[in-house]
């Protein structure tokens, strides 16, 4: 009871120690805001897709995202920092009550990017004072026609002959462009051809030029249309120009992206004390629901998929925090944590639901809510695909070719961090260089599904040395992302066993855990064998590269019982 007691986040017991006081104080202040809202009035606000506006009134008050995300070097008060490690806690609490409430902090995250990248100190300083009165941000990048196409941006800046410009066009899929003090808006000059006339600039939802369309979900989470017109641009609104500007939305989007993954695990979380407690209170043909074999596999699978994904995030805030201009390892894990993390939220949702059932629809549960919301994670901040065609990138070099890395330790220290708002050009991802990772799986050599995954993962290093997509294949994006598949779950393991160290977890949990990842190297592996283009060869080694976990009936029981007791351990008052 005791592990899983300490591995889930549980609102009645919650106390972040490791944090500085007001950090403790506002994480633990939003807790207690949502404990006392109650879950019906928070079900009905997400039934109704009621405006957020209590909340960020509870927000401003409390000076909440200005303590969180204002630089120190803006700040205008004692305890502002842009620190990772206290976001990714605040994170995980909003997906646990519910992702419209993350989707606005999420979005006024992306929205102040551009500004905090920017050299621009009148905006900077009008950034900091907005953020001071309790308004929120927006990040004006897709387009309706071009998505996030950031090269076609219609939105179009003509000179007006004084300094300045009209900016006139319109965007889409845009959060919070309903109410944002700030909306960060990319588009390009008229009067410059090629990147040089890229341009982000500083806009006000409230400015007569702007006009709000709609919201274009049938959601809480206000994601507009909005158009620009003849909106008058000045120098004081300028944010970036040039590839300055390209690279300004593409390392907001590095920032904004890790934020998924933990949105993702407190979603999983809240669920999944409902649907052990459902599942362990339903009698079925005379036994507990939870008697039957196939429903103790489903759900301690879930249990060990979410306890690997807050391993993983957990050590990739390391890595972000850590991170400078010769050591970019978190290029990697960013797009890590939100492919690989959001998508096994998803499954964690699906193995308990298919143990609750029926239950997961009803209106008066958060799993309904849940059930929904995990699914946008993997979609957003790139899809899927995106994200494992960028992990691709990097997988010779860090399979194949690690160089001597300084150790990165823990980084829960109330520090700044300054670096991610000056990652310069978004290039070169392919010369970025990994410390060795087969040390993290030495440590564990004894554990027998550690020693079992290692098999796969040197596997994959002889397929990647002998056996790699040719130059014809390396166009076959769908034969690539079935590699890119089996690469993840390499990366995956290896963080996940760095933090194990770090943490001293249960090896019986670690072992059920590599049991899992095991199964889901054989099966992308078997995937692979099956695609169109596949050689003779890489069938061969896909097949080889098959392996059986290896079972232990006192383990498996034994990470039950820890499962079990979450049943009860935690109830939203009503």
């Amino acid at each position: 009871m005791a592990e899983s007691a300490s591995l889930l986040f549980n609102p009645h017991t919650y106390d972040p120690a490791h944090f500085d006081p007001e950090t403790r104080r506002l994480l633990r202040a939003t807790v207690d805001w949502f404990e006392a809202r109650g879950k019906r009035r928070l079900i009905e606000d997400y039934r109704s897709r009621a405006w957020l506006g209590d909340f960020l009134d509870f927000a401003a008050r409390e000076d909440l995202f200005a303590t969180f995300l204002t630089p120190a070097s803006a700040a205008n008060k004692d305890g502002r920092r842009w620190d990772t490690a206290r976001i990714a806690a605040l994170n995980e609490i909003f997906g646990f009550y519910g992702l419209d409430y993350w989707y606005a902090w999420q979005v006024t995250i992306l929205g102040l990017g551009p500004v905090w990248q920017s050299d621009n100190a009148e905006s900077r300083t009008r950034a900091a004072d907005l953020l001071s009165r309790g308004e929120v941000f927006a990040f004006g990048l897709s387009e309706k026609a071009h998505g996030a196409d950031i090269y076609s941006t219609d939105m179009l800046l003509t000179p007006d002959g004084d300094g300045g410009f009209r900016a006139s066009g319109s965007k889409y899929y845009i959060g919070n462009g309903n109410a944002a003090g700030l909306v960060s808006v990319f588009g390009r000059r008229t009067d410059v051809e090629g990147p040089d006339g890229y341009v982000f600039f500083a806009a006000d939802s409230r400015h007569e030029a702007y006009r709000l369309v709609k919201n274009v979900v049938d959601s809480s989470k206000y994601v507009s249309e909005f158009r620009l017109a003849d909106y008058p641009v000045g120098p004081a609104d300028i944010l970036h120009t040039g590839r300055a500007a390209f690279d300004a939305a593409l390392n907001t989007v590095n920032v904004g992206k890790f934020n998924l993954c933990t949105a993702s695990i407190g979603i999983c979380e809240h669920a999944m004390y409902e649907a052990v407690t459902h599942a362990s209170n339903r009698i079925l043909y005379g036994r507990p629901v939870t008697a039957f074999p196939h429903v103790r596999r489903e759900l301690t699978d879930a249990y060990v998929r979410l306890v690997g994904m807050k391993l993983f995030s957990d050590r990739a805030v390391d890595y972000f925090r850590s991170a400078g201009p010769d050591d970019r390892r978190y290029l990697l894990f960013n797009p890590m944590t939100k492919m690989k993390v959001t998508t096994e939220g998803e499954k964690v949702i699906d193995l308990m639901w298919d143990v609750i059932a029926a239950k997961g629809f009803e209106k008066d549960n958060y799993f309904a809510q849940a059930a929904v919301e995990i699914r946008g994670l993997p979609k957003l901040e790139g899809t899927v695909h995106v994200n494992l065609a960028l992990i691709l990138k990097f997988m010779r070099n860090h399979l194949l070719n690690p160089v001597d890395r300084p150790a990165v330790p823990t980084r829960l220290d109330a520090a700044d961090d300054t670096f991610l708002f000056q990652q310069g050009p978004a290039r070169g991802l392919g010369s970025v260089r990994f410390h060795d990772w087969r040390p993290a799986f030495d440590a564990y050599a004894e554990v027998p599904n550690v020693a079992r995954f290692r098999e796969q993962a040197n596997a994959l290093c002889t397929f990647v040395e002998t056996a790699a997509p040719d130059e014809e294949q390396s166009r076959d994006l769908d034969l690539l992302l079935a590699v890119g598949q089996l690469f993840a779950l390499v990366v995956h393991g290896q963080l996940i066993l760095e933090q194990a160290r770090l943490t001293g977890l249960d090896e019986a949990l670690l072992d059920e855990l590599f049991a899992v990842l095991v199964r889901d190297f054989s099966a992308h592996a078997v995937e692979l064998h099956g695609k169109d283009s596949a050689t003779e060869a890489q069938q061969n080694w896909a097949l080889a590269a098959v392996r059986r976990p290896v079972v232990d009936a006192a383990r498996s029981a034994r990470i039950w019982e820890q499962v079990e007791a979450l049943s009860g351990a935690y109830e939203m008052g009503q």
